[in-house]
């Protein structure tokens, strides 16, 4: 059932963390994985990615080259897109510059929004059923301080997910994502300092951060033939953050 051999799809922000991770669990099920990012290719310190894995230098905002690459892609099959890349700053709302506000919408929400629709054909065709994943955040559903832009974009993912799901339900796409809780990432470490962190870590059951593959265990099943009725749905991997109470 999570056999993926055969099948061919793309990842953003893929050159480390969870990116990286979801597009070498694919990889390893059998997926050739497309691992757009802006530096095309693995970050120095990141494990190495299997040989189906391909590296391959990409900016989201830049929709005239997204349109190439995914032709170039999309013309030899494409059964998955997972819409990975994103961007924060760590800055009080009333001190938040406008144009750090338009960049994170434009990479968190805007793009993942063109970047489906460019999809859309290659998709539509899977004969494995196209699936959509949009990376969202537990800042989908809390509030976080001094990332105000940052929850806003991710509660437009969220939404913008379950749109898409419905509109194209009966186009042999299905439209998911993935909250993800607190994990090692590049992105994470900007916005934690060690107040920050301790806080963090009390505020989960398992007090403890993911490991990135996680992340690629619920990719990988949410691209297999285990979920072909599944969509329109939001999956929380955070260490039971969301459901924790006091």
């Amino acid at each position: 059932m999570l056999d993926l051999t055969g099948r061919r799809g793309i990842i953003t922000g893929a050159s480390s963390g969870l990116g990286l991770a979801m597009a070498n669990v694919l990889a390893e099920a059998g997926a050739e994985v497309y691992a757009l990012s802006r530096t095309g290719g693995v970050k120095e310190g990141e494990p190495p990615a299997p040989l189906n894995v391909i590296h391959r230098k990409a900016d989201v905002c830049d929709y005239q080259g997204m349109e190439a690459l995914v032709k170039e892609i999309g013309e030899g099959g494409l059964d998955f897109l997972i819409n990975n890349a994103g961007a924060t700053v760590k800055c009080r709302a009333e001190k938040f510059a406008d144009e750090d506000f338009e960049r994170i919408m434009k990479t968190n929400v805007s793009s993942v929004f063109k970047l489906s629709c460019l999809c859309y054909p290659y998709l539509k065709a899977s004969p494995h059923v196209g699936r959509i994943i949009n990376i969202a955040s537990m800042a989908a559903h809390l509030g976080f301080n001094q990332v105000v832009p940052y929850c806003t974009s991710k509660g437009a993912v969220a939404a913008m997910t379950r749109g898409l799901a419905v509109e194209w339900a009966n186009d042999n796409i299905t439209v998911n994502s993935i909250s993800p809780g607190w994990f090692p990432s590049e992105m994470s470490r900007k916005v934690m300092d060690e107040e920050r962190k301790a806080q963090i870590l009390g505020r989960m059951p398992v007090h403890k951060f993911g490991d990135p593959r996680d992340i690629g265990a619920m990719a990988l099943f949410l691209v297999s033939d285990g979920a072909l009725y599944v969509t329109g749905q939001d999956f929380a991997v955070d260490g039971g953050a969301l459901a924790y109470g006091f």
